[in-house]
């Protein structure tokens, strides 16, 4: 129950995110200056049980890579927006590190992972749009 009273305490900031909110660009550079592949967001603005505006998406070739990205998010994000992530989880197990800015949720993933839980499908009637370099 506890976790329940965690994500209900969780509010979105007043302030809605756009795809060309500071924040939202600044991590996608990051992904893509790691050379993240396969990016998607995924826009959750209209949907009412989504606990963030956006997810952001992307895949890894290999562990030191899903390093690389996270810790180049965090980094770029803290250098230019001067915030820190909510909450990050993952870094421990390697195959899926998930950052979590509270508005925009960022998925980084090995490609089995993300195949096997394919977010994209979940969350199918999300708007979403690839970003490429």
């Amino acid at each position: 129950m506890s976790n329940l009273n965690v994500l209900n305490s969780r509010t979105k900031s007043l302030t809605r995110l756009t795809r060309n909110s500071k924040l939202f660009k600044t991590i996608i550079e990051a992904i893509l200056d790691k050379k993240g592949e396969n990016i998607v967001s995924l826009d959750l603005r209209k949907i009412p049980e989504a606990v963030a505006d956006f997810f952001i998406i992307c895949q890894a070739s290999n562990n030191n890579q899903l390093r690389a990205i996270a810790d180049n998010i965090e980094k770029e994000v803290f250098e230019k927006c001067q915030e820190s992530p909510y909450k990050h989880e993952g870094k421990q197990a390697e195959q899926w590190i998930l950052i979590d800015y509270v508005n925009i949720v960022v998925h980084i993933m090995l490609p089995e992972p993300r195949k096997f839980y394919h977010l994209e499908e979940l969350w199918s009637d999300a708007p979403s749009m690839e970003h490429k370099d």
